[in-house]
């Protein structure tokens, strides 16, 4: 394990330390994939939490009455009057909420959970009720994004005071976790502020790039909470530093540089003349804070911010609409006992439910008709699922000397095809002795063409190695509740083994395995068979595979593309 690796994970759990003293004014964005990692994360954060401090998940596609509160629909239907109840936003008050897929929120869940951050309470006026609840609570939000393409809601991650990245991490820095401080004791420190902390912070997030006006405040808070957890009275320029790299540096659009100093000919000037307490001695306190920033942030970060690459955010207008509103759109598809608030009310087959008990329910001489929470029916919805296709393509020399040329012209008219169905696609090209990811799953077409462009070619062929990217990929797809499709194209002649290794008997079995893998998950392929002459390896790696086998001899890239829309229409 790396020492950098191991300051990664101790800054994790400072962070997770951190958070629990101040959940509600301070909140976490973790980037960090399912796993023992992320885990052991938040197991540090719960034990950190004061007792009766209560952790709520917040479920997928969750509804609005479910989040917010609003009519309790079976209590309301046996009393005659409307009987309100508090939501999962009300319910958290005090404790901390962790939202799992935190990249896949709704811009109008994002936008509720966003007021009542701001407001500490949750007001609910509808359905002939009118209450309010407190809601003050900390939040986590868990980021499982693949590429660029899913990032958290921004004006969320605005909200939130420190943003980590453990998808790097491994399972051997767990062991070298820091002790759990008293956190007991520094919850009731109050350290001092220096008079001109703010003004630092502030300027230290202009020459960071940051627009924000929250991001300092909560650097501000974070450094407080950071002297008391030292057990300081008062904050210092340390304080200052391992806030800035927590809660600044993960928002920051550029980095200040060391400018070299010009060589004069001539006597140097004379230094300007400025007070200690001028804007001289202010610069040199927000250099030194930056150095101790900088010596604390992981080398990627700080390379990245070096290179002008900004934090990954999604816009509030970005993305699609959630679970709970696509259960809203689709083919209709029959009924199911359900609430009418989370689907569309069947209201002939709720009559047909209620009618046969209307004897047992009425009263003597009473005519109305007596509905319960038992006989409601809601329609059920069947909507498509969004496609991704994964396109594996081989770029060994074989495939390049022959076949690549019409392959990247098949790849580019069917990723233009996908984009005017809005579908996402991602770009695996494996070659020399691995697969590498050229292509996260999108829907822009500049960046699937830009990636196709720059495709190289030559080196051996690890089949294997490309066909176990390309399922790793699909199963993340089908996680994140998307429909992957795989379309491999080669020639079928591996001659690079899993571990790397060169020999054409070994690696044609390594591929038959990864391609039985494959199969056994249940992932929708397609082989095209790129060489000059069909190749029973291709065939029987397309067997294996459970995929349609399509051989291409003289194929240009126009009728490629027309055997495979005919092949996998769905893209």
């Amino acid at each position: 394990m790396s020492a950098a690796t191991e300051a990664v994970w101790g800054d994790a759990c400072l962070a997770a330390d951190l958070v629990a003293l101040d959940p509600a004014g301070t909140g976490l964005v973790l980037r960090a994939r399912p796993g023992p990692v992320r885990e052991a994360w938040l197991d540090r954060l719960r034990r950190g939490l004061p007792e009766g401090v209560t952790v709520t998940r917040l479920p997928a596609g969750i509804a609005d009455d479910a989040l917010l509160g609003g009519l309790d629909l079976p209590a309301t239907l046996a009393t005659g009057r409307p009987v309100a109840q508090p939501g999962l936003l009300a319910r958290s008050h005090g404790g901390v909420m962790v939202v799992p897929m935190a990249e896949r929120l709704s811009p109008g869940t994002a936008a509720r959970i966003a007021q009542a951050l701001d407001a500490g309470l949750v007001e609910v006026a509808r359905d002939g009720i009118a209450t309010r609840h407190p809601a003050r609570f900390g939040l986590v939000l868990l980021d499982e994004g693949e590429g660029d393409d899913e990032a958290v809601p921004a004006g969320l991650a605005d909200r939130l005071a420190v943003h980590l990245d453990l998808d790097g991490v491994p399972v051997s820095a767990l062991m070298a976790a820091p002790p759990h401080p008293a956190l007991a004791a520094a919850s009731l420190m109050r350290p001092a502020l220096p008079p001109d902390a703010a003004d630092t912070l502030c300027a230290l997030a202009l020459r960071l790039g940051i627009a924000s006006l929250r991001a300092p405040l909560l650097a501000l808070r974070v450094a407080r909470w950071h002297a008391a957890l030292a057990d300081r009275d008062a904050v210092d320029d340390s304080d200052l530093a391992r806030a800035t790299a927590l809660v600044l540096a993960p928002r920051a659009r550029r980095w200040p540089q060391e400018e070299a100093p010009e060589t004069q000919d001539g006597p140097a000037a004379p230094p300007p003349e400025h007070d200690e307490a001028g804007p001289a001695g202010q610069d040199g306190d927000e250099d030194r804070i930056l150095a101790a920033a900088a010596a604390s942030l992981p080398p990627g970060l700080l390379a990245r911010l070096l290179g002008g690459d900004g934090p990954r955010t999604r816009s509030p207008g970005a993305g699609r609409a959630g679970a709970a509103a696509a259960a809203q759109r689709g083919r209709p598809v029959g009924t199911r006992p359900g609430d009418p608030r989370r689907g569309r009310l069947a209201l002939i087959e709720t009559l047909r439910a209620a009618a046969p008990w209307q004897r047992l329910r009425r009263g003597e001489g009473e005519a109305r008709l007596r509905i319960t929470a038992d006989d409601l029916r809601i329609r059920r919805l069947v909507q498509t699922r969004e496609t991704t296709t994964i396109f594996a393509v081989d770029a060994s020399g074989s495939a390049a000397l022959e076949r690549l040329a019409e392959a990247k012209g098949a790849v580019e008219s069917l990723l233009a095809e996908c984009y005017v169905r809005r579908d996402r696609v991602a770009l695996v090209a494996f070659r020399g002795r691995g697969a590498d990811l050229l292509l996260a799953p999108t829907r822009s077409l500049v960046r699937a063409k830009r990636a196709l462009a720059s495709l190289p070619g030559g080196g051996g062929t690890p089949l294997a190695a490309g066909i176990e990217a390309a399922g790793r990929l699909a199963a993340a797809e089908r996680r994140a509740g998307r429909s992957p499709v795989v379309l491999l194209l080669t020639d079928g002649r591996a001659n690079i083994a899993r571990s790397g290794a060169p020999g054409r008997a070994q690696a044609g079995t390594d591929a038959l395995a990864a391609a039985r893998a494959l199969a056994a998950e249940g992932t929708r392929a397609l082989v095209i068979d790129t060489a000059a002459r069909p190749q029973d390896s291709a065939r029987a790696l397309a067997a294996a595979m459970a995929a349609r086998y399509l051989a291409m001899p003289q194929a240009d890239a126009a009728r490629l593309t027309k055997a495979v829309r005919e092949a996998a229409p769905a893209c």
